[in-house]
């Protein structure tokens, strides 16, 4: 079987499960990670006969995809804000909404940089990393950031610290569980948080190779009480800002509303919600 034949094969046994343009998108990335070989590359070999032991692996991958299983678990890691992340099911995926708030961070913050005429050391609080990437990203674009990142999972936090190490990126990691907290022991000048947002009513609005393999606990709260986290994030932060301190959230799409009354209920004033490329009330940010 040569390439162009393996890519017809490909498109038939996912015919249905992902709209065309995703279907050859996955197709590119499981031919470039088995056979070693950039997407151009790709193109310009449609004719190159496939060996047998690849073929066995393109199979498998295919096979693995059909049952709904991410691409992302499948390879091992994903791309986000430029740099290569090890994801598995201990972790959510990163998502292009959360390189938007990390761009908002870093954009902000880059700009008081340069307006700022001491050049201290700006800390950041990362509360529930995941795979580390709001962490590493930020830790890597602001030379005077010193970056922490807590999360409950000792396994997240394991792949978070081989992100930290694969990309360079110098990041101090905690295990720490946010809701028992009482205080934060330092004061934050950046206090950021994508928390479990997606209410159980919301299952039904998710896809199947996301109910079936990300962490559930990263992903769902309760359809009573949906703001748990960010009412205990924003609490801390409240009391843990730094003078000119922003803490800053992704949120589920359907609460911006419910997420300023809060906000202005713990205490903060200076509130902006912030809407992504899809159009939707995706981030927000506050400050005392």
């Amino acid at each position: 079987m040569n390439i162009d034949e393996f890519r017809i094969y490909f498109r038939e046994q996912l015919a249905g499960m992902y709209e065309p343009e995703e279907v050859e998108n996955l197709c590119f990335l499981t031919l470039e990670h088995i056979l070693k070989m950039n997407r151009v590359e790709v193109s310009l070999s449609r004719k190159m006969d496939i060996s047998t032991s690849a073929l066995s692996q393109l199979n498998e991958v295919t096979s693995r995809l059909s049952l709904s299983e991410p691409i992302q678990y499948i390879i091992g890691t994903t791309e986000f804000y430029g740099m290569e992340f090890q994801v598995n099911p201990a972790t959510l995926i990163p998502r292009p909404e959360t390189e938007e708030l990390v761009d908002w961070i870093i954009t902000d913050k880059a700009e008081s940089l340069v307006k700022s005429e001491k050049k201290e050391k700006l800390k950041v609080l990362d509360i529930g990393t995941g795979s580390g990437c709001i962490a590493i990203s930020i830790a890597k674009n602001l030379s005077n950031a010193h970056v922490e990142a807590i999360d409950i999972s000792q396994e997240a936090l394991a792949t978070a610290y081989q992100n930290a190490k694969m990309n360079q990126a110098d990041v101090t990691f905690y295990n720490q569980n946010v809701l028992a907290v009482e205080e934060l022991e330092h004061k934050y000048d950046v206090i950021v948080s994508n928390p479990p947002y997606v209410r159980m009513l919301e299952k039904k609005e998710m896809r199947d190779n996301v109910l079936s393999n990300e962490p559930d606990s990263a992903l769902f709260v309760s359809d009573d009480d949906p703001l748990i986290f960010y009412r205990k994030i924003g609490e801390l932060a409240f009391e843990s800002l730094s003078v000119n301190g922003f803490l800053y959230f992704e949120i589920n799409e359907y609460l911006g509303k419910e997420m300023i009354d809060l906000l202005k209920g713990i205490g903060f004033s200076d509130i902006e919600l912030k809407r992504d490329m899809f159009g939707k009330d995706r981030m927000i940010k506050a400050s005392r």
